[in-house]
């Protein structure tokens, strides 16, 4: 029988280096495989027929002419595809969460610009849109709710289920019993907050191919997707299959930042008419209608007030937050809607703090999850610490000294519950001001004013949850598997999505076996043959996959090890594995290849140990550490703002993040600057706008502006390596970027202008709007 012994493996070579990716030259040479380039024999092709009114009835549907055109297969409706709908919720919710409405297609009234009324089916993309501008689909305008801000104040009802248009709500303490403090404090500042609706634009929009087998009644998916497992289990509820008849397979995704963590309706009509038609069924969104109607994220406000003593020191803090819903949120908005709540406090030293957290449908897209989704309490935290700055008259950066946490007082749970543990707020605060030189900027941006120009530098400090221990994304499995040739597969549920994941995979492996990188590879992304998994999100993916295959290699070492023991006739405690050998420590001479115990193992397995079983697979589970492990970062942004044209230039940005040793920091840093850009542009360019009625006026990149290389300044890093509790002591890094820089970005410009008495309080900035402000301000 095997012990269960701890085994030594060689120092590690790989976890902690600048590991070049393993995915770069299939990615780079254009040779990825994406759902676009999946090609099935017979392969039929849709397109959806989509609304052009926020809000209508619904009177008839004729798609008369559309079934005449040659090369059309069917024309869905709601009556052909919704009832055929068993179950939809996510695992990520669960079932017993009272969930939004979520159609397949418009039934009866359509709710937003872009709602799916039809599905066409055609033997080529280019017939079915050809198709669907013949489907005739009669409407009867209906007065749309476009503002969320005033949804509440309306008769009009974007769901006649929800009369106030209120999605949920939830709470902290009854705010009576902080409004003393605030009552007796000496200082009190306070702002109402608004943040634009922008979206994930990923490179590669949504799109699935989906192929049924009526007589087996199996369902066989390539998915651009986030979470190969959970659109398997969605899939088994959606169609009411048996989960092991359905097969998702993921291949190469091209970005997702959370637009792509579920199924969305689409995804569900696609599977639905799947099994009605004869042959397999392709979907690929264009970038229209991503933009239109793939969903959006940000898009709310929240009254933020703060109290501090004489000194500076917070004393209590509080949040009345209101989030757009849009008129299909995926998945439920209210949960993430109270994290905003809970987060709040953020990294700093307060001693009593509430918040209420409210969720309002709109006759607009739906919101999805984007990259931090609880983002708005550190831009609506980090603006208003700015502004009681100046209206405290001392300097953001002593106002935030004196109140940001540090290492050595955790653990400590802030006063809406959060147990914060393992951070460095302030050493990692300290860490990015030193970076900048702060003292150098402020002489060289008080020069630049005395010539006319406005520089300007920002701070934003948060604490971000990641790895989270419980429920849905609370394991990771991994499947490590020496074939017998002595290469080594390891099988995750992972998923290419951008953040390396195939990588930091290899790193782990070949660490934890003692064997050159070269000879390790990894299936991810394919429910047949990888064990069940999260999936990519929350910050989970790179510490929950070191645990799995941490947990998983243990096992594995042990055996290899006992093969090895026996073969040299020594002790299996003096068996160390590195180099691709299993040899006697101290005798370098005296070893063996892994090829030669995968011979054994699977060939000679005569020479097996007693109770050594052959073969030399092992399959372990990881569970992470509940509740959570937290990440914190400080970002530090320098820009000049033209206070004629309203251009805002940004000059330096450095991000100082905490998320603990670091596989691979060329993987780090690509995480970072990835969401970052995402932060500038969502503080600086986009904006998925609606005019009155309701009309998306921003679904063509000459509309929605994106950041690009040349608007971007050199990302600067830092980094502060505190160990967190879980496998490694890794820590999440993928969403801190965009959660951290538009607070950064909005504080540096309003400290640029803030001689013209410039207040900001709504984004984004556009020069128009910086124009606005200005002369306001002057006025």
């Amino acid at each position: 029988m095997l012990s269960g012994m701890a085994l030594p493996v060689s120092a590690a070579r790989y976890a902690g280096a600048r590991v070049p990716r393993v995915e770069d030259l299939r990615l780079l040479t254009g040779r990825g495989t994406f759902v676009d380039d999946v090609v099935r024999p017979g392969m039929l092709h849709v397109h959806f027929v989509r609304s052009p009114m926020a809000r209508a009835r619904i009177l008839s549907i004729d798609a008369s002419e559309a079934l005449a055109l040659d090369g059309v297969h069917a024309v869905f409706t709601a009556e052909d595809l919704n009832p055929g709908v068993h179950e939809h919720w996510y695992s990520l919710i669960g079932q017993d969460v009272p969930d939004t409405p979520r159609p397949p297609l418009a039934q009866d009234e359509v709710r937003f610009v872009g709602d799916p009324v039809a599905l066409v089916v055609a033997e080529d993309r280019y017939v079915a849109e050809d198709a669907a501008e013949l489907v005739v689909v009669d409407l009867e305008p209906l007065a749309p709710v476009v503002d969320y801000a005033t949804a509440t104040a309306t008769d009009e009802r974007v769901h006649e289920a929800y009369p106030d248009n209120v999605v949920g709500e939830l709470g902290g303490r009854p705010v009576e019993q902080i409004d003393e403090i605030f009552a007796a404090a000496p200082h009190v500042v306070r702002e109402t907050i608004y943040q634009q609706a922008y979206s994930a634009v990923p490179l590669e929009t949504r799109g699935l191919v989906a192929e049924y087998s009526g007589p087996t009644r199996e369902m066989t998916i390539w998915a651009s997707t986030q979470v190969p497992h959970e659109m398997r289990l969605f899939t088994s509820r959606l169609l009411g299959l048996p989960e092991h008849h359905v097969r998702v397979v993921m291949k190469d995704t091209g970005g997702g930042f959370g637009q792509k963590a579920m199924p969305q309706r689409e995804d569900m009509c696609v599977m639905l008419a799947a099994t009605k038609v004869p042959a397999a069924l392709k979907w690929i969104e264009d970038r229209q209608e991503n933009l239109m109607s793939a969903g959006q994220g940000r898009h709310e406000h929240g009254t933020a007030r703060l109290a501090f003593d004489d000194d500076g020191r917070i004393l209590a803090a509080a949040i009345d937050h209101v989030q757009d819903a849009g008129a299909y949120p995926v998945p439920w908005p209210v949960q993430t809607a109270m994290v905003v709540g809970l987060l709040f406090p953020g990294p700093y030293r307060v001693p009593d703090a509430t918040f209420s957290c409210r969720s309002v449908f709109s006759n607009t897209t739906a919101r999805t999850a984007y990259r931090g989704p609880w983002q708005f309490e550190s831009l609506a935290r980090e603006v208003l610490l700015d502004i009681a700055a100046r209206q405290l008259d001392v300097d953001p950066i002593e106002l935030r000294r004196k109140n940001l946490l540090r290492a050595d007082e955790m653990p400590v749970a802030n006063p809406c519950g959060m147990p914060y543990s393992d951070v460095t707020p302030l050493e990692t605060f300290e860490h990015a001001i030193a970076l900048l030189d702060y003292e150098a900027f402020r002489t060289e941006q008080e020069q630049a004013r005395k010539s006319g120009r406005y520089l300007g530098v920002g701070t934003s400090s948060y604490i971000e949850p990641t790895t989270s221990g419980m429920g849905f994304l609370g394991t990771e499995g991994a499947t490590i598997r020496v074939e017998p040739t002595g290469k080594v597969n390891v099988y995750v549920a992972g998923g290419s999505t951008g953040n390396s994941l195939e990588t930091t995979v290899v790193q782990l492996t070949a660490d934890a076996l003692g064997v050159d990188i070269r000879d390790v590879g990894t299936i991810q992304g394919d429910t047949a043959v990888t064990p069940f998994g999260g999936g990519t999100g929350g910050s989970r993916s790179g510490s929950m996959i070191a645990g799995a295959v941490a947990r998983t290699a243990e096992g594995l070492r042990e055996r290899i090890a006992t093969i090895a023991a026996h073969q040299l006739e020594a002790n299996v405690d003096d068996i160390e594995l590195a180099g691709g050998r299993a040899g006697v420590r101290g005798a370098p001479d005296t070893a063996v290849t892994l090829a030669e115990i995968a011979t054994i193992a699977y060939f000679d397995t005569n020479k097996l140990p007693p109770g050594v079983p052959p073969g030399l697979e092992a399959s372990g589970r990881y569970r992470g550490q509940a509740p959570m492990i937290w990440a914190n970062a400080t970002h530090v942004c320098t820009c000049e703002v033209d206070v004629v044209t309203g251009a805002v230039t940004l000059l330096r940005y450095i991000v100082s993040e905490d998320c603990g040793p670091m596989i691979n920091p060329n993987v780090v840093e690509g995480q970072i600057a990835g969401g970052t850009v995402q932060g500038i542009g969502g503080a600086l360019y986009e904006h998925s706008a609606y005019d009155d009625a309701g009309n998306p006026i921003a679904t063509t990149f000459l509309d929605y502006l994106l950041p690009t290389s040349t608007e971007v300044p050199t990302i600067e890093y830092g980094h502060v390596e505190t160990p967190g509790p879980g496998e490694g002591g890794y820590k999440g890094v993928g969403e801190g970027g965009a959660i951290g820089a538009p607070p950064a970005v909005v504080n540096a410009v309003a400290d640029a202008l803030a001689p013209l008495g410039v207040r900001i309080a709504r984004t984004p900035l556009s020069p128009a709007s910086i124009v606005a402000l200005i002369e306001e301000a002057g006025t």
